[in-house]
């Protein structure tokens, strides 16, 4: 463990942008929440009547979790069922970035010639990951609290949040020693994920409710924030975190520096014909991310296609809940507009798989592989566009195949409601190459960016903020469909930001060092 504090000290360093970010935005969240709950159900009677709508739909159980009562807090705390995954998530792709990303690109190998103990990369991981999941546990229960709800629920909710967190921190942990890259890792993390939020859909929504109990963020739930809260439950959070940790050490002392557990799968002794452009390479280093977020966009979809059925009954006695989804998705029907903000928030999506798909370029850059390829005869414009051609077309494909799984479960076509995402989408991308190209070292600012839209486009709409600060955010000059008017000018006018974007990052890329560190 020697020299743990001073590889802290490090990842601390190296995630000084990243990390404030992500915690301060999720924390925001449930605030903004709480107060469009308070202006949307002002009085017992309303409050009731959506407890009475939604405590037995099993569709909003599966999205959210059980609705343990009617009170502002017992709203505020389902209306956050889905933020343990969000958490987990970021705490275990916070821990494969730190260990097994490390190893990937050789840093990790550095480090290890100094005075530093096998396991001290590992700990300073999992130290920073459950640092920041406890800090933001700990706004999150100051800042609800300071609403006039009760302080032990607001707590209780945070720290819900924060162990879901640490699971998926050890789970990141074990992840890194099994398989050989970064990406492995990071699919078993994922895998895990999805399994414990089954598990918990499956406990709360059907006569099997020990499920849940097998899944951590079934344990966030069953904190019962607001509800008669049981501490205990956090017992649970703790003895799992420090198992995985302690199983993590003992399969990293199993094997070599840069080697796995799980056996490699050889490949081909010799590329394929369908290797030979820089397209065929991208799609082969892009098509399982892109299948990933596909599947998991689909199911979402499915999922509040099938709510939007029960919209207009839980709103119909509403008007103040009717006005926050039409702010949030515009539109004149509640459904339109429940619809709407669906899209809106499968177009922040879709722009987070185009980062991720753009950002592979500085990946390859960084880890050393950009350096072969671009020594052929491949040009560093056309190297880039196959990777870009991803964040551009994929994001399209994505966006289609979540409005049709929407729409299936809804019962009409909303593809083009989805399609009329890409713009903004494309936006993203577009600023993401010219991180890359201009100040490639801070290009995963990229997803600062993106939480900022992000916060802007939901938490801004529902609280009503200043319109030229909500115009920030490109999502909020899209046509709001379905329900709202098409408008050619503003789709214009993101296509050509992109552009300019995307050609000026392109351009500084083919003037500067490759790589840079």
């Amino acid at each position: 463990m020697t020299g743990t504090w001073s590889l802290l000290r490090l990842v601390l360093r190296r995630d000084r942008l990243l990390m404030p970010l992500w915690v301060v935005c999720l924390a925001v969240a449930p605030m903004g929440y709480l107060s469009s709950i308070k202006a949307a159900y002002p009085d017992a009677a309303a409050r009731q009547h959506f407890y009475d709508l939604n405590a037995s739909s099993a569709t909003f159980v599966v999205r959210n979790g059980p609705l343990y009562g009617s009170s502002v807090g017992n709203l505020l705390a389902w209306q956050c069922g889905f933020v343990p995954v969000v958490v987990g998530l970021i705490a275990l792709l916070t821990v494969v970035r730190h260990t097994r990303t490390e190893e990937e690109a050789g840093r990790r190998e550095l480090t290890g010639a100094t005075v530093v103990g096998r396991h001290a990369g590992l700990a300073a991981a999992v130290l920073l990951s459950c640092g920041a999941c406890l800090v933001y546990g700990l706004l999150v229960g100051l800042g609800v609290a300071a609403q006039d709800v009760p302080a032990a629920g607001a707590f209780a909710l945070g720290l819900g949040f924060s162990l879901t967190g640490w699971v998926f921190a050890g789970v990141g942990a074990v992840a890194a020693q099994l398989t050989w890259g970064a990406s492995g890792a990071r699919g078993v993390g994922i895998g895990v994920l999805v399994l414990a939020f089954l598990l918990r859909a499956a406990g709360d929504s059907g006569s099997a409710g020990w499920l849940a109990w097998l899944s951590p963020i079934g344990w966030a739930h069953r904190m019962r924030p607001f509800a008669g809260e049981q501490w205990w439950v956090l017992l649970l959070a703790v003895f799992a975190t420090a198992l995985l940790v302690v199983l993590a050490v003992a399969l990293s002392a199993r094997r070599d520096l840069g080697a796995a557990l799980l056996p490699a799968r050889l490949g081909r002794s010799g590329a394929r014909a369908s290797l030979r452009s820089p397209l065929a390479l991208a799609w082969r280093l892009q098509r399982g991310t892109l299948l990933v977020w596909t599947v998991c966009l689909a199911l979402v979809g499915l999922l509040m296609g099938g709510v939007g059925k029960n919209v207009a009954e839980m709103m119909r006695d509403n008007q103040a809940v009717a006005e926050v989804f039409s702010r949030v998705g515009g539109g004149g029907a509640v459904t339109d507009a429940y619809l709407a903000g669906t899209m809106t928030l499968f177009g922040l999506a879709a722009a987070g798989y185009a980062v991720q798909a753009t950002l592979k370029l500085r990946a390859e850059e960084a880890a050393g592989r950009a350096e072969p390829v671009l020594a052929t005869a491949v040009g560093r414009t056309g190297w880039a566009l196959g990777h870009l051609a991803f964040a551009l077309l994929g994001s399209a494909f994505l966006l289609a195949v979540t409005g049709l799984a929407t729409g299936a479960a809804y019962g009409t076509s909303l593809v083009p409601a989805a399609l009329a995402q890409l713009p903004a989408v494309w936006v993203l991308a577009g600023l993401s190459a010219l991180l890359i190209g201009f100040v490639p070292r801070f290009a995963a600012a990229s997803w600062g960016l993106l939480g900022a839209f992000l916060l802007l486009s939901l938490v801004g709409s529902a609280l009503q903020w200043n319109d030229v600060v909500l115009g920030i955010s490109p999502f909020q000059h899209l046509a709001r469909l379905p329900g709202g008017t098409f408008a050619v000018t503003p789709v214009v006018w993101l296509v050509a930001i992109a552009l300019v974007a995307g050609i000026g990052g392109l351009a500084a890329l083919r003037r500067r060092d490759v790589p840079v560190g």
